[in-house]
């Protein structure tokens, strides 16, 4: 079986000696045009593109991607025009993975087997289901490698040690840990030294599958995370898409600024 896009993408970095870099935008933030224009800007960048499904109650998103998602429910952004911006984009962009996030509600009204249908069409790399837990995500999981779309489970640092070895032994190709408990963007509330150490512990249990670090990842933060297989950006991008209307500057321009020098710095 030919190897994933996002393990050729985590083996790229790794030959450079440094983590992945993966953005997350929302979709349809703030234009249909404007997002797909920041997306293919930003993947000259980052390693992995997360493409965000606008969504106006949600659990997990701090206030910068709120106001992204705000902006796009606003611009009438649906389902269908998420699916289209992933699709246009690995048209232009083949070789750079995206992944698409969303909660399980909006996937269970649109109904699953439809929705996994869709992002293969879309050429869909992968799937951040924030409310859908393991075990309770093990049948939609196994729906979506049926597909080739790597399923990515979530992992914090209050999940068990016995549910954790279930958990990594169940995942795709990439697991998800989540540094702290607060939503998105929120400052760290703990040291960088303390999630690695979390980190290692879970990088212990297997060696093969890549873990990803997200939540309160910053220009501050960045550098001490190094150590990771990947590091996930995404409140900073969003600030400054809303920074740059405010300011009634070029989004794309701006953005690029930003995740160009998260990149610098994990060289």
């Amino acid at each position: 079986m030919r190897e994933s896009l996002l393990i050729q993408s985590f083996k790229t970095a790794d030959r450079e000696n440094r983590p992945a870099l993966l953005t997350y935008t929302v979709a349809g933030d703030n234009t249909k045009k404007k997002s797909l224009e920041i997306l293919k800007s930003i993947s000259k960048y980052a390693d992995i593109c997360e493409l965000g499904f606008p969504h106006n109650t949600p659990i997990a998103d701090g206030g910068q991607i709120q106001s992204s998602s705000y902006r796009a429910i606003k611009n009438g952004i649906k389902i269908n025009d998420v699916f289209s911006i992933a699709k246009q984009f690995k048209k232009q962009i083949k070789d750079k993975p995206i992944i698409l996030m969303g909660y399980y509600n909006m996937i269970y009204q649109y109904r699953e087997n439809r929705f996994i249908n869709m992002c293969k069409k879309s050429n869909v790399d992968g799937l951040i289901v924030v409310d859908l837990p393991y075990p309770e995500n093990k049948n939609f999981a196994s729906k979506c490698k049926k597909k080739n779309i790597n399923f990515i489970q979530l992992i914090s640092p209050t999940t068990s040690k016995k549910r954790l070895k279930q958990i990594i032994r169940d995942s795709h190709d990439m697991i998800y840990y989540i540094s702290m408990l607060s939503t998105t963007g929120g400052k760290l509330k703990i040291s960088p030294k303390k999630i690695i150490e979390n980190y290692q512990k879970i990088k212990k249990l297997n060696k093969t599958k890549k873990v990803v670090i997200g939540f309160g990842i910053t220009d501050k933060t960045i550098k001490s995370l190094k150590i990771a297989d990947g590091l996930v950006v995404g409140s900073a991008i969003c600030k400054e898409i809303t920074d740059s209307i405010k300011k009634r500057q070029n989004t794309v321009t701006n953005v690029i600024k930003v995740v160009k020098r998260l990149k610098n710095k994990i060289k």
